[in-house]
């Protein structure tokens, strides 16, 4: 007979999302040695709505938390203890009964430039086509390129890197973290500086969710949190969820700890078609990170006025 697992962790099948979930097994593993044998810990792979439909662009089809709803729905249900997920598609929102306690170390939160015909962005000829399904990317290529054509591009990572190669597209842009937990950094042709691609809120930050009131699971969580990743992101998601973002929305944010400790936040909000780009920047201590996001978000907003973000091309 064999025993239940100690720990039952919820995630996607993608290889992406199953790299991160092996990353934070091996986490849980060296802080705690209990977790650490064989069948101490279980992974529990969800199929999600956002993985099953690939033919539409998320914000058809309900937005980026298809990608977390029946994995929610599992750990409320108790039939796993925890879920694992990349924070740039965890809702601004959870569901009642969910916390979000524990980030791990950030990965390099860029975006990266793929493309067999040109260096960088501005490289590309009039006309080149570039894949992506990201309005926050679509809004920013079309706003430094608007000779440049977007075509819709979804799939998993090495799907995108397959229609790359065989001429689908011209160019295509993928999160740098994502590349390097998969080992296939070699990808890239380039790798875009937040000036030129400010990147999605939670960008390379993995986050752990569990049952709020769940000791034991909070417990076992609290060494593997990252703190300075979580005033990071709290910044950023505080930032979007002033503007009610989702996957309708072309928002962006990263927030960064320069070396005297201070917390620096730059935010963007677009217009769909790049038409205007209005950013902001904040500067203060990581203590009020979430009171900057606020602040950074309020000011973008009025800066916007009504109706800035609800025009979709």
């Amino acid at each position: 007979m064999t025993s239940a697992p100690a720990l039952r962790i919820g995630t996607r099948g993608s290889p992406l999302a199953l790299a991160q979930t092996e990353e934070t097994r091996a986490r849980f593993a060296a802080a705690h040695p209990e977790l650490s044998p064989d069948g101490a810990i279980e992974i529990v792979v969800i199929s999600t709505t956002g993985d099953r439909e690939l033919n539409r662009p998320l914000a058809e089809i309900g937005g980026k938390g298809l990608f977390t709803k029946e994995i929610d729905e599992a750990l409320m249900e108790g039939r796993v203890d925890l879920s694992v997920n990349s924070m740039k598609d965890v809702p601004t929102w959870l569901p009642d009964g969910l916390v979000l306690p524990c980030m791990l170390e950030r990965e390099d939160p860029r975006d990266g430039f793929l493309s067999p015909v040109a260096p960088n962005l501005a490289g590309l000829a009039e006309g080149a086509v570039v894949g992506t399904t990201s309005l926050r990317r679509r809004s920013q290529i079309l706003h430094r390129r608007p000779d440049l054509s977007v075509a819709l591009y979804r799939g998993n990572v090495e799907t995108r890197i397959r229609k790359l190669s065989e001429g689908q597209v011209d160019a295509t842009l993928l999160a740098v973290a994502g590349l390097r937990r998969l080992g296939l950094a070699n990808a890239l042709t380039s790798v875009m500086e937040p000036d030129e691609m400010l990147p999605a809120v939670g960008q390379g930050a993995i986050g752990i969710a569990c049952r709020a009131g769940d000791d034991r699971t909070l417990a076992l969580l609290a060494p593997l949190n990252h703190l300075s990743t979580l005033h990071r992101v709290t910044a950023e998601r505080a930032l979007l969820e002033v503007l009610d973002g989702s996957c309708r929305t072309p928002i962006a944010a990263l927030a960064n700890v320069a070396e005297d400790g201070t917390l620096v936040l730059t935010g963007l909000v677009a217009r769909p078609d790049g038409s205007e780009v209005l950013t902001t920047e904040r500067h203060g201590p990581v203590a009020d990170a979430r009171a900057m996001g606020i602040d950074a978000g309020e000011e973008l907003r009025r800066r916007a006025g009504p109706g800035f973000m609800d025009s979709l091309d």
